[in-house]
């Protein structure tokens, strides 16, 4: 027996005391206890976007591998969690003269080092150039529904670090073609070239594309 999905609806009077009906948004879990990540997905997902996120904390295991493997199977852990549907992020900053390190583990060496120590990692090293490298991953919450990936990458520069320090590795992160780092772009500015951005346009498409067939 086949089943057909059905988009909610939300009925109601206007002013003009005429019915109208509104399609409600699914919901979309982002799971996250970064609240400065959060408010930077929702700036960057905008309005229109055609769910509603909500976040949520859940302890993951720390795993260790490829990216791609790293959030395919947090992805699955979260979803299983929830029993529903999340999406997840996880983020490398590789440096091309340390063959890709710190990449995934880029939030131990920031703990431990901050963003100067980031920095001098390089300063025996000519070749500053790195890439920030953010992917996003979404299960639907249905078992045997496979993990869909996102993928957005900003090659940059490894510099002393400028600007405010509130969102991470963002004070030693300049992009190519610019003269500021991350932390001393506006929020606007940043959000239309990081590497996080592009990955959320890939995801923001997907979502576009999936309504529409219904």
């Amino acid at each position: 027996m086949s089943t057909t999905k059905r988009q909610k609806r939300e009925i109601s009077f206007n002013d003009d005391n005429k019915l109208t009906v509104k399609k409600m948004k699914k919901s979309l879990t982002f799971v996250t206890g970064n609240a400065k990540k959060l408010e930077e997905l929702i700036q960057i997902l905008g309005s229109s976007f055609p769910r509603e996120i909500k976040s949520t904390k859940i302890d993951l295991p720390e795993l260790q591998g490829e990216i791609e493997d790293i959030c395919i199977k947090k992805c699955l852990e979260a979803s299983l969690t929830m029993q529903g549907p999340v999406i997840v992020e996880d983020t490398c900053l590789c440096f091309n003269a340390l063959k890709g390190l710190p990449g995934p583990y880029i939030k131990w060496f920031l703990g431990n080092l901050g963003p100067e120590g980031l920095y001098k990692l390089l300063a025996g090293f000519e070749d500053k150039s790195a890439q920030a490298i953010c992917t996003f991953a979404y299960h639907s919450g249905v078992k045997d529904e496979e993990v869909v990936l996102f993928k957005g990458i900003t090659n940059g520069d490894i510099v002393e670090p400028r600007g405010v320090r509130d969102f991470g590795w963002d004070p030693c992160f300049q992009p190519n073609g610019y003269n500021q780092t991350y932390a001393e772009m506006s929020k606007e500015e940043k959000n239309k070239i990081s590497h996080r951005f592009k990955a959320l346009d890939l995801l923001r498409e997907y979502f576009i594309q999936q309504d529409s067939k219904m």
